[in-house]
C-alpha cells in the first residue's frame, strides 16, 4: 500500500480521523493524501457574471477550507508522515472517485456521523455511495455522533 486518500469535510472530529490515517499509514510507509471536495460555484455565479458579493463570499470560504486543509496535513507532516492535501470543487462522490484513480490509491478512508432524517433523504450518505461505486477498499471509521 503507497497511497492513503482521506477524505475530510472539516466535521468536529477530523482530527481523530486524521490520526487513525496515520496510525494505518504507518506500517506501510504510504502517503496520505487528505482530500476535500469544496462545493462547485453555482450556476449563477461565474466569473462575468453574478453579484459581487457572492463571488467575494465564496472566495472567503474557500479560503477558510484551505487553510483548514493545510492545518491537517501540517500536522501529519509534524507527525512524520508523507502527505499532501487536495481541495477539489466538485461532487465529493465524483471528486473522490476520479482523485483516488488519478493518484492511484490504494485504499479510501472515510469518516462516519449521523446526519438528520431530512438530510439523508435529500442528499444520502457519501460513505455509503463510495463504498457501491468504488473498486478500490473503503474504510469508514465511525465518529459516534
Amino acid at each position: 500500500m503507497k497511497n492513503i486518500l482521506v477524505g475530510i469535510d472539516f466535521h468536529e472530529r477530523t482530527s481523530y480521523l486524521v490520526e487513525k490515517a496515520f496510525e494505518w499509514m504507518k506500517p506501510y510507509d504510504a502517503k496520505i493524501w487528505l482530500l476535500h471536495a469544496t462545493a462547485p460555484e453555482p450556476d449563477f455565479v461565474g466569473y462575468a457574471v453574478g453579484p459581487e458579493y457572492i463571488r467575494d463570499f465564496r472566495a472567503k470560504e474557500i479560503r477558510n477550507e484551505h487553510k483548514l486543509l493545510s492545518s491537517f496535513v501540517d500536522k501529519l507532516k509534524a507527525m512524520g508522515a508523507v502527505a499532501d492535501g487536495l481541495l477539489v470543487q466538485g461532487n465529493t462522490i465524483d471528486v473522490v472517485l476520479e482523485e483516488s484513480k488519478k493518484l492511484n490509491i490504494d485504499l479510501i478512508i472515510f469518516g462516519h456521523h449521523e446526519h438528520s432524517l431530512l438530510y439523508k433523504i435529500f442528499f444520502g450518505s457519501h460513505a455509503s455511495e463510495i463504498i457501491q461505486k468504488s473498486a478500490i477498499p473503503v474504510l469508514v471509521v465511525p465518529f459516534g455522533d
